[in-house]
């Protein structure tokens, strides 16, 4: 990055030769010779960097960091004086400044200030726009649910949420929206205007994930020539995602473990604790209790995540959830594109909830934005579905999780299992549900459940059943 520095100094011989200097090292430099004149370039140019005197013709430079700051937030600001002891030096710093030389200077202490600052405004800079854009990465209208499971996770959210620090352990298969489910805990809990970090932990080798969680030092290896500030230390006073957590490696299991039970840890490298207030939410698709009869996850940390454990079931078992959330997917991608689909048919929405949906919520979601972005019209049509949930299982069935099978989807039309006609999905559909019911006697509650169903769905989808059957 070319950095913008900003040299606010009455002296001619110093400006010259700190920006001769700067220029050198492909820095961008504008002077000032008073306060006033430093606020006004500060407007204009919104430096990176300010090299600042204490002592000015019209304005002390204590004064002037708290201003400085104001315009531009994340600049470092450099105090350099010739008048500076320990004590002034300490009240800059509390003011704000992120460095202090003594004139004169050594050159070489000069220019390591200058790219530590550079890459101090760097990190702060990211960080900031991380948190914007991850703030505006929560929609809770995506929160989409009619069952009785989701509906006991989403209320197990709302109290954990109100809580401070509690660790949290969210299980389920992949795609099911467990980073949701850990946003959700985040944003709307006391913590939602600190950051909310995440790491996949299956994405890192064993010493670059404990190096990205705790940082390192100055020195700490080969290569280390700064200190970096690991998310541990960046989720200051939000949340921490540790996404596939079964994925870690067993010396940061360690190290986690550690953490979670002192609030401290030491930067790779480092021998100094530091000290964090954090919630950390963790989420695996595997069965960790097998990782733990296998030795290859820790027993105290598994218990030590899972304080509060929440466990999100598969879009298969959650009935007509499945087209609740379409219709959100719809809606939101035909705005999102401008595009004019208000809906979907009938004929489409049966093989939506007959499909067994392996890859949950996440498969949902991309299948509706596929569509929506290739297809021009008003509705979401069976001829626009891929074709294995078009593809007729067999004569006579109509297998579905959905509506009681094992999961794969029917299609527009099915062969009859005593004539050989062919009948509509819609009629298959009918004639499933109303066996079922005829099954369990009648009750709707029994016959729902085994639907994959929520009572109001059976009942909804018995109004609309063209049988003169007496159970509907």
């Amino acid at each position: 990055m070319k950095h913008r520095v900003l040299i606010i100094d009455d002296e001619p011989s110093i400006t010259r030769s700190l920006s001769r200097v700067l220029a050198d090292r492909n820095c961008v430099v504008e002077t000032a010779a008073s306060g006033e004149e430093g606020v006004s370039k500060m407007e204009a140019m919104r430096p990176h960097i300010v090299l600042l005197d204490l002592r000015l013709p019209d304005a002390s430079g204590f004064d002037l960091i708290p201003r400085l700051h104001k315009i531009e937030s994340a600049a470092q600001i450099i105090v350099i004086t010739a008048f500076g002891d320990t004590k002034v030096a300490v009240k800059a710093i509390k003011l704000g400044a992120s460095d202090f030389l003594r004139k004169p200077y050594d050159l070489d202490e000069l220019v390591l200030a200058i790219e530590t600052a550079g890459r101090a405004f760097a990190r702060d800079t990211q960080l900031s726009v991380y948190r914007r854009k991850d703030r505006g990465s929560y929609n809770p209208d995506e929160i989409c649910w009619r069952c009785d499971a989701m509906a006991r996770v989403w209320d197990l959210v709302r109290k954990v949420s109100r809580s401070d620090a509690t660790s949290v352990l969210i299980t389920g298969e992949s795609g099911t929206g467990k980073e949701l489910v850990a946003r959700g805990i985040h944003f709307e809990g006391a913590r939602r205007r600190a950051p909310f970090m995440d790491v996949n932990c299956s994405s890192f080798q064993e010493t670059l994930l404990e190096n990205e969680l705790f940082g390192h030092e100055r020195g700490a290896f080969t290569g280390a020539t700064y200190l970096k500030r690991g998310l541990v230390e960046l989720s200051e006073g939000g949340t921490l995602f540790l996404d596939e957590i079964g994925e870690i490696p067993a010396t940061t299991q360690a190290k986690l473990l550690r953490f979670l039970e002192s609030r401290t840890f030491k930067r790779v490298g480092g021998n100094v604790d530091i000290s964090v207030d954090i919630r950390i939410v963790a989420a695996t698709n595997v069965d960790l209790l097998r990782r733990i009869e296998e030795d290859r996850f820790r027993k105290d940390l598994f218990y030590r995540l899972q304080v509060v454990s929440i466990h999100l079931p598969p879009l298969r078992e959650r009935g007509d959830d499945v087209l609740l959330l379409a219709d959100f997917y719809v809606r939101k991608f035909s705005s999102k594109m401008r595009k004019s689909f208000n809906g979907i048919e009938d004929e489409a929405r049966a093989a939506l909830l007959a499909y067994s949906w392996p890859g949950n919520v996440r498969e949902l979601r991309n299948l509706i934005e596929r569509i929506v972005l290739i297809e021009d019209d008003d509705l979401v049509r069976a001829r626009h579905l891929p074709a294995e949930m078009l593809q007729a299982p067999g004569p006579g069935t109509l297998t579905s999780p959905a509506l009681g099978g094992p999961g794969v989807a029917g299609g527009a039309v099915f062969e009859g299992a005593h004539d050989g006609d062919l009948r509509t999905l819609r009629e298959v559909e009918e004639e499933h549900i109303l066996r079922v019911l005829r099954h369990h006697g009648g009750n709707k509650s029994h016959a729902s459940r085994t639907l994959g169903l929520s009572r109001q769905g059976l009942i909804e989808r018995l109004k609309k059943v063209r049988s003169t059957d007496p159970l509907a």
